[in-house]
C-alpha cells in the first residue's frame, strides 16, 4: 500500500509558475533566471530608452493600420520615463516571474496601458533588446571611464611636474639600477593610461553599432527602418547583417572587458609600486592616512588596503575577460542562453574599473614625497651605467668601460644624483619629459569624450521627449 502511494506521488504533475512567456517549472525558472532580477536593475534605464526608440520606429513603419500611432507612442514614452524615474528612486522591482528587465518593463506597460503595452514588443526579441541595452550602457560607461581615466592621468602628470627633477632610484628586478626621478616614474603611468585608452576607444568603436531590429537574429517580415532606430539612439550605424547582430552579443562584452583589463593592469602595477615605495624600508612616499585602514588589534597600523584590493580587482577583471571569451568560444551561431553568463561579468567589470580609477585619483591628489629618503637610497652602483657611458664618450670601448666601472665603483662615491638626472635631455629622459604634450593628450581625450557624451545625451533626450540625463 505504501509503495502504491509513492508511485502515485511520483507520477503527479509538478506545479508550474506562470510568466508572460508561458508556464515554467519553478525550479527551472529559478535556475534560468539566476541573478537577473538584481543585475537587470542596472539596465532598466537603457531598456526603457531602447523601447522608446523602438516604438518610434514602429510608428514610422509604412503599414496600415498603424501598429503604433503618434498618440500611442507618446503614451508609451511617457510611461517609460516614469519607469526610469521609479528605477532611479529604487521603486522599480523585477520579480522572478518577470525573469528579466525586458518582461518587467513590458508588464508595467501592460498594467498601465493595457493592449497598447502588449503591442510594444512587436518586431523585436529579448535577444536584440538586451544587446541594445548593453550597448547603450556600454557607451555611457565607456565615456565615463575615459573621462575618469583622463582625470587620473592628469593628476599623475601634475604630481610628476611638481616633482619633475626629484631624484629617485630607478630599479630593475627591484634592485637599484640607474638614476631616475619621481617625475619620470609618475608621468610613465600617466602615459600608460592614455595609451590604455586606445584599447578603450577600440571597444567604444566596436560597441557603437545598433543591433535593435535584428530580433532573434533573423529579422522580421515588417518594414522596420533599422537605420532610423540607430540614429534615434545616437549610434553611428546599425549592424548590417541581422545574424551577425545576434552573434555579436557576448563578443561585445568580451571586447569591453578586454579593454578594461588593460586599464586595470596598469592600475595594479601603479598600486604595487605605491605599496612598495611607501613601506618603511623604502619610505619614498607617504600614503594619506585617510585612505588607509587600521587594524583591529594593532593600534599603530595604517594599511594600504585600497592598493591591495586594486591588485585583487585587476585579477578579477582578468578572470572576467577570460571567462567571457571562454563562454563564447564554442557557441554555435545564433542566440544561446550561455550568453546570460556574460552579463554579470560585464557589469561587474565596468563598475569595478570605474571605481578603481576614481579612488586612485583621490590618492594621486593626496600623495606626498619624502625627499631625504629618496636621496638616501642612492648608492655608487646606481651611477655605474652613466659612468661607463661617459668613458665611452671619451673613446673607450663599451665593454672595457663596463669592466672598468664594475671594478672601480668606489670612484662613484661622490656622484651627484641631480647632475645625473639633468644629463638625460633626450626625448622622454629624466630631463626630456614633454609635459605639455602629455597634458595636451589629456585635454584632447577629455574634449572628445565630452563631445560624444553630449551628442549621446542630446539624441536620448529627443527620443524620450525630456531632458537627459536629468529627465526634467
Amino acid at each position: 500500500m505504501i509503495k502504491v502511494k509513492r508511485r502515485a506521488a511520483e507520477s503527479a504533475p509538478e506545479q508550474t509558475q506562470k510568466t508572460i512567456v508561458g508556464a515554467i517549472h519553478p525550479d527551472v525558472l529559478r535556475f534560468t533566471v539566476g541573478k537577473d532580477p538584481v543585475l537587470d536593475l542596472e539596465l532598466v534605464e537603457w531598456d526603457c530608452i531602447g523601447t522608446a526608440a523602438h516604438v518610434r520606429t514602429l510608428e514610422a513603419m509604412p503599414v496600415k493600420p498603424a501598429i503604433i500611432s503618434r498618440q500611442d507612442r507618446n503614451a508609451v514614452t511617457g510611461e517609460l520615463v516614469r519607469v526610469m524615474r521609479a528605477a532611479r528612486e529604487g521603486r522599480f522591482v523585477i520579480t522572478e516571474a518577470d525573469q528579466d528587465v525586458h518582461l518587467a518593463v513590458e508588464r508595467r506597460l501592460t498594467e498601465t496601458l493595457g493592449d497598447l503595452g502588449r503591442r510594444v514588443h512587436t518586431g523585436r526579441s529579448r535577444n536584440d533588446q538586451v544587446a541594445v541595452d548593453i550597448r547603450l550602457h556600454g557607451r555611457e560607461h565607456l565615456l565615463g571611464l575615459i573621462l575618469e581615466t583622463a582625470e587620473l592621468a592628469g593628476g599623475l602628470l601634475r604630481f610628476a611636474r611638481k616633482h619633475e627633477r626629484m631624484p629617485m632610484v630607478g630599479r630593475t628586478h627591484l634592485q637599484p639600477a640607474m638614476p631616475s626621478t619621481v617625475g619620470l616614474w609618475a608621468s610613465a603611468y600617466a602615459e600608460a593610461l592614455l595609451d590604455d585608452l586606445v584599447t578603450v576607444e577600440a571597444a567604444y568603436t566596436y560597441n557603437d553599432r545598433c543591433p535593435l531590429g535584428s530580433a532573434a537574429g533573423y529579422g522580421v517580415p515588417l518594414p522596420l527602418d533599422r537605420a532610423l532606430t540607430a540614429r534615434l539612439l545616437g549610434f553611428s550605424a546599425p549592424h548590417h547583417n541581422v545574424f551577425y547582430a545576434s552573434n555579436a552579443r557576448g563578443k561585445c562584452e568580451a571586447i569591453t572587458l578586454g579593454a578594461l583589463t588593460q586599464v586595470m593592469l596598469t592600475l595594479s602595477r601603479l598600486a604595487e609600486d605605491l605599496i612598495l615605495f611607501s613601506m618603511p624600508e623604502f619610505g619614498y612616499f607617504v600614503l594619506p592616512a585617510e585612505l588607509c585602514t587600521g587594524s583591529s588589534i594593532m593600534p599603530q597600523k595604517h594599511n594600504p588596503d585600497v592598493l591591495e584590493l586594486i591588485r585583487a580587482k585587476a585579477a578579477r577583471l582578468l578572470g572576467h575577460s577570460t571567462a567571457a571569451c571562454a563562454v563564447i568560444k564554442a557557441l554555435p551561431g545564433g542566440y544561446n542562453r550561455d550568453l546570460q553568463e556574460t552579463k554579470e561579468l560585464y557589469l561587474d567589470g565596468v563598475a569595478t574599473t570605474r571605481a578603481t580609477v576614481r579612488i586612485l585619483s583621490v590618492m594621486a591628489r593626496s600623495l606626498t614625497v619624502r625627499e631625504q629618503r629618496l636621496r638616501e637610497a642612492f648608492s655608487p652602483g646606481v651611477f655605474a651605467t652613466d659612468r661607463a657611458l661617459e668613458l665611452v664618450a671619451d673613446g673607450m670601448p663599451f665593454r672595457d668601460a663596463y669592466h672598468h666601472v664594475r671594478s672601480h665603483l668606489d670612484e662613484l662615491l661622490t656622484a651627484d644624483a641631480d647632475a645625473a638626472v639633468a644629463a638625460k635631455t633626450h626625448l622622454g629622459g629624466t630631463a626630456g619629459l614633454d609635459f605639455a604634450w602629455l597634458a595636451g593628450r589629456v585635454r584632447a581625450t577629455r574634449a572628445a569624450a565630452l563631445k560624444r557624451r553630449k551628442a549621446s545625451h542630446t539624441a536620448l533626450a529627443r527620443v524620450l521627449g525630456v531632458g537627459y540625463p536629468d529627465l526634467a
